[in-house]
């Protein structure tokens, strides 16, 4: 007897289902969870899943939601282990949810102590019975039991230690936070630091703890001492860090666990934009280094930028991707390749095990005319594939400014008057950072699919001006008051002598702050920094109350003083703050794309495609083309050809087919999501999640995470 078609369909769709479920079933546990931070150790922001996939993307909905109990900006990319998702809210208190319905399980912290720092998520350490959550809160780290998220009081001064642990003593009333995942290797963590760009900065060593203790393990120093390889490329007292510092891992490490290698991207030295104190090549700041992960030897090294006068930091954890090339016999040969992604928009890619560069790196000169006293390196490093996936400031025209301009001809103007070749030192004419200062890459990442050697990476494309002055010696800031002082010594770069700031760059007003904030804001920011603003903990009590009362207009002055106000080393030049090229509508000074997604194939070096990313609504209404805007977290890439990404200034959540570059599917948040999503499987369903908490690039606050699945 037949049975009706319904029945009939009916029953395939249930048989389809089944089969679906019983694939996760089958899948091991780490195919299903993000159980690290971008997803692995390899740090390759890639998912073997395929639920989600390109005929079904039409069924994506929301799942759940998850309101934090603050709200603003957020780049985090959330941790699922055995259906517990880990995150951290704006304000850095972690928490655990119920991964399938995002349901709080615990929270840790005290939102009104942190909520200067930012944080991208928590470190999942277990040994099978014993399952901790390693959470960074300021300058500390916690154990936390994942079950319950409680200090584990065995683990350093009553479940935490400080970071500043192993750094010499100069540096322990310096600024220092860490606000990225560390990396697990058996029972050691390695944490990122963040600190001072100035030449005030703590010394950036690299330091494993016992992650059962709290203990330090080794420590590796990224500016050398005396004896140790890469001594001579800074002047001999630099390891003192009494006027030079950082060369620090701020954006986190990828590890390879079969061979123990861990492979660390380093920032710049401090001070960022004048290295006349610190005459040499740096090394190991702006590099890539290969350390044995149980020791902290260095096995290699390559520098990416020599002498940086230009904050190119690399500014997120390499790739571990495996690629093939042509070997000496003319056959095929699989290597097992790291890629790191930088600022300047250049992948640089090295055989694993050796350092070796997979295509060849060349020196290119580099222009010797700088500020008096400034020593800029005679070459750079460029490599010969692939090209750049941004445009670099030497290759922009006249013809490169915008059209949609309205000051169009004092753009024009103002360009003529740069410095725009290759490596141009910082100058006071202003020199064009392009990519800016932001790259090119950002700490959101690339993704790679390690099934076909394809690396994934968004960029922003936007100018910004560097532009220098003479430092205002000691004698010339006599008259001001002790308030004004402070103020003029640290803060005046970015928020200007009239304290208006810089809204379109980034940088808020301070005029009538106290209509705003009240003290004890204000105070808590200076101490602990907000955003890309660092903390002054070098500050004495005294200093500190001078400036807020000159802040809020009620400074007392009696007379003139003549205290200093800075411990820091006096340096001839300072930069006149992080200024972008904008036309007066606010948008970018240079024509579109003003952001792109690029897929790279690592295996010829070719780009595969490449697309402007995100829209300008303004523009988009009078029939621009989709121009591309700036972009700030990284994509998710799955088995299934799929491409997960928010990170437009735009708000939405796109999926792209990572063969093509087509848009296949998007959604506007609630909230703009600078964040790296994560995707993962519970009870047979995918997930996809993203934290939406919007406010960078005068983008309205949120404070969500919102994750999709299939109706």
């Amino acid at each position: 007897m037949l049975k009706p078609l319904s029945i009939c369909i009916a029953a395939s769709a249930l048989f389809l289902v089944a089969i679906q479920q019983k694939e996760f079933v089958n899948k091991p546990a780490e195919d299903t969870e993000w159980p690290e931070y971008l997803g692995g150790p390899d740090r390759n922001h890639y998912s073997p899943l395929t639920q989600i996939n390109r005929e079904n993307l039409g069924k994506l909905k929301v799942a759940w939601t998850y309101a934090m109990p603050d709200s603003g900006q957020t780049q985090m990319n959330p941790i699922i282990v055995n259906g517990v998702l880990y995150g951290v809210t704006n304000t850095v208190q972690a928490f655990a949810l119920d991964a399938a319905t995002g349901k709080q399980i615990w929270i840790f912290g005290d939102k009104s102590k942190n909520g200067s720092n930012t944080s991208r998520g928590v470190t999942y350490w277990t040994d099978g019975e014993d399952k901790r959550i390693m959470h960074a809160m300021g300058s500390f780290l916690y154990a936390l039991d994942a079950k319950t998220g409680k200090p584990i009081e065995s683990f350093g001064d009553h479940g935490k230690i400080d970071l500043r642990t192993g750094l010499p003593d100069v540096a322990k009333d310096k600024y220092l936070v860490s606000n990225t995942p560390g990396t697990i290797f058996e029972d050691l963590i390695v944490m990122p630091i963040r600190l001072s760009e100035d030449s005030d900065a703590a010394p950036g060593d690299l330091r494993a703890f016992n992650v059962r203790t709290g203990k330090l393990v080794w420590t590796f120093h990224t500016i050398p001492y005396p004896g140790e390889f890469g001594y001579e490329t800074f002047p001999p007292d630099a390891y003192k860090n009494t006027f030079t510092g950082a060369a620090n891992n701020w954006a986190g490490t990828a590890i390879d666990r079969k061979r123990g290698i861990l492979f660390v991207p380093t920032g710049s030295a401090g001070y960022d934009f004048y290295g006349g104190k610190r005459k040499g090549a740096n090394l190991f700041a702006n590099c890539l280094i290969a350390l044995d992960a149980r020791t902290g030897k260095r096995l290699w090294h390559y520098q990416t930028m020599h002498h940086d006068m230009w904050d190119r930091d690399l500014p997120a954890p390499p790739n571990l991707i495996t690629v093939t090339q042509k070997g000496p016999d003319g056959q095929p040969q699989r290597i097992d390749a790291v890629a790191q992604v930088s600022k300047q928009g250049y992948v640089f890619i090295f055989d694993r095990v050796t350092g070796k560069p997979l295509f060849p790196i060349k020196e290119v000169t580099a222009p010797k005319d700088a500020l008096p006293g400034e020593f800029p390196w005679p070459t750079q490093p460029v490599p010969t594939k692939p090209a750049s996936y941004a445009r670099q400031a030497y290759t922009l025209t006249e013809k490169d400014i915008s059209r949609y301009a309205p000051d169009h001809d004092s753009l024009v103007i103002k360009f003529k008057g740069y410095k725009k070749a290759l490596f141009a030192a910082p100058s006071k004419e202003g020199t064009v950072i392009m990519p800016g200062f932001d790259g090119g890459a950002e700490w959101g990442g690339a993704a790679a699919d390690p099934e076909d050697g394809i690396l994934y990476v968004n960029s922003n494309e936007m100018a910004w001006i560097l532009t220098m002055k003479d430092t205002p010696k000691a004698s010339e800031m006599s008259n001001l008051s002790p308030g004004e002082k402070v103020y003029t010594t640290y803060c005046v770069t970015c928020h200007g002598p009239q304290r208006k700031g810089n809204a379109k760059s980034g940088y808020p007003s301070l005029v009538d702050i106290g209509a705003r904030r009240d003290r004890a804001f204000v105070s808590q920011i200076i101490t602990s920094g907000k955003g890309m603003m660092p903390g002054f903990t070098m500050l004495t009590a005294e200093e500190k109350q001078s400036l807020v009362s000159f802040l809020f207009g009620d400074e007392k002055v009696e007379a003139a003083s003549n205290a200093t106000a800075s411990k820091k080393t006096y340096l001839p030049y300072q930069s006149t703050g992080y200024n972008k090229f904008l036309d007066a509508n606010g948008l970018p000074a240079i024509a579109p794309p003003w952001g792109t997604l690029n897929a790279i194939n690592l295996n010829t070096g070719d780009f595969l495609w490449r697309i402007p990313f995100g829209e300008v609504e303004s523009l988009k209404k009078q029939g621009v083309p989709t121009t591309g805007t700036e972009n700030y977290g990284g994509p998710v890439v799955t088995a299934s050809g799929l491409l997960f990404i928010a990170a437009t200034k735009d708000g939405k959540f796109r999926v792209f087919d990572k063969k093509n570059g087509k848009l296949l599917w998007e959604t506007m948040l609630p909230a703009a999501g600078f964040a790296t999503p994560s995707t993962y499987a519970v009870n047979g369903k995918q997930y996809v999640v993203i934290a939406c908490g919007g406010t960078k690039l005068g983008t309205k606050k949120g404070n969500q995470y919102v994750a999709f699945a299939l109706e």
